[in-house]
């Protein structure tokens, strides 16, 4: 089994019940969810809205590759609507400490550690975890 941490953004709709329906989602189709971080509310990162995040991150316990959790992802986010304001995206942050680079995804995220809005959530339920490629905590590596 492997732990991997993903990160949750929704800016749409009632926010924290979008979370709670991927949290739900992720742990049917991935694993055991083994932590959760607070909910976070941040800014938009990347693009103009007038909408603010509701963020969080994710620890599930599962047997499935990463290529297979990629996919499941983009299906829950179809399922409940991606579009650039977000009802929700869902980030493959961390996979034990593999580190994977194909066409298709990235591991560790490459813009995790630039991001305050997943950082902060990764950080209360990771922050031992050592970061694959920097050999460094995630706490050691936040400058927030």
């Amino acid at each position: 089994m492997a732990t991997v941490y993903l990160g949750l953004g929704t800016n749409l709709g009632n926010k924290e019940a979008n979370l709670r329906t991927a949290i739900y989602k992720l742990q049917e189709r991935i694993g055991k969810q083994v932590s959760l971080s607070s909910f976070y509310e941040t800014a938009p990162w990347g693009f103009e809205s007038d909408h603010s995040f509701l963020n969080a991150a994710i620890g599930l316990e599962t047997s499935l590759s990463p290529i297979e959790i990629l996919h499941i992802t983009q299906e829950i986010e179809k399922e409940l609507g991606s579009y650039s304001d977000r009802l929700i995206d869902i980030d493959i942050l961390l996979y034990d400490t593999l580190v994977l680079q194909t066409p298709e995804l990235t591991i560790p995220h490459p813009l995790m550690t630039e991001r305050d809005f997943v950082m902060k959530p990764l950080i209360e339920i990771a922050g031992n975890v050592i970061h694959p490629t920097r050999e460094k905590t995630l706490s050691e590596l936040y400058q927030g």
